[in-house]
């Protein structure tokens, strides 16, 4: 991924920056779609996530086993700000994020694998990756259609990204909720950004992401890239999408059962 991930992210940054410069009071203080957090703490905690990055809270994260409930705590650390005060933390510590990545690459941490909390283990390359996936699904799907505003637009090469973090988390995210996958299993996603991906249990129980466009699953789910951060979060349930399952149903239909990302 590379490049591609870092340009996705500053394009969605810049989308984070134009829709959230724009809301009214009113519209910082509604819900979100998000379980007990308003629009200004969606940002809360985006704008934790990046400046974390530069603090010991970023270790805290490596070694939590509640990533959900250290999210909350970001976000009550900045109940009292000024709307005005997250949407400057976020801008400024993003930008300084962005701005360390031809380090990174250079030096060659981006392959460096630490940990994400209970979510697995991942090359630091990958990481601008997962903030493109969290931006499109937040903005999108928590806030956007929250406030009944127009989303923003979706490229092809970040709907790309987004789903690259999403399948690679796959096999460590739902390594409990999985274990009884017994046969390989095929994803496809049409629209822009989507391709063809495949997973297989290995031989210690966990499923291994197979190179993209490489199918040989017992089954084939279909879907829509598009609402894929919908279905594949939980965040709706699949059998309200329009997915079809080719091969194997009962194997597609536990997979789907069992399919979580954050």
């Amino acid at each position: 991924m590379g490049n591609n991930c870092v340009a996705a992210l500053r394009a969605e940054r810049e989308a984070v920056l134009e829709f959230f410069g724009s809301l009214t009071p009113e519209e910082w203080d509604a819900p979100s779609g998000c379980a007990g957090w308003t629009v200004k703490n969606v940002l809360s905690h985006m704008s934790a996530a990046f400046h974390g990055c530069f603090t010991p809270w970023f270790i805290g994260l490596m070694r939590t086993d509640n990533l959900e409930r250290s999210s909350d705590r970001d976000v009550e650390k900045r109940a009292g700000w000024a709307p005005e005060k997250v949407l400057s933390e976020y801008r400024f510590w993003s930008a300084r994020y962005l701005n360390i990545q031809p380090v990174m690459k250079a030096t060659g941490l981006d392959k460096v694998k630490i940990p994400l909390g209970e979510l697995g283990k991942y090359p630091m390359g990958i990481f601008p990756a997962a903030f493109t996936f969290d931006h499109h699904t937040h903005l999108r799907h928590d806030v956007a259609g929250a406030l009944g505003r127009t989303p923003p637009p979706v490229d092809a090469d970040r709907m790309a990204v987004t789903l690259e973090w999403m399948m690679a988390g796959i096999p460590q995210m739902c390594r409990r909720s999985m274990s009884t996958i017994e046969r390989p299993v095929d994803i496809t996603l049409n629209g822009p950004g989507g391709g063809t991906w495949g997973l297989s249990p290995t031989p210690g129980g966990l499923l291994e992401l197979r190179p993209r466009g490489a199918p040989a699953g017992e089954a084939l789910i279909i879907g829509h890239a598009a609402e894929f951060g919908l279905w594949g979060t939980t965040r709706e349930p699949w059998r309200d999408h329009e997915i079809k399952i080719d091969g194997d149903i009962d194997l597609g239909e536990r997979f789907l059962d069992a399919l979580r990302v954050v």
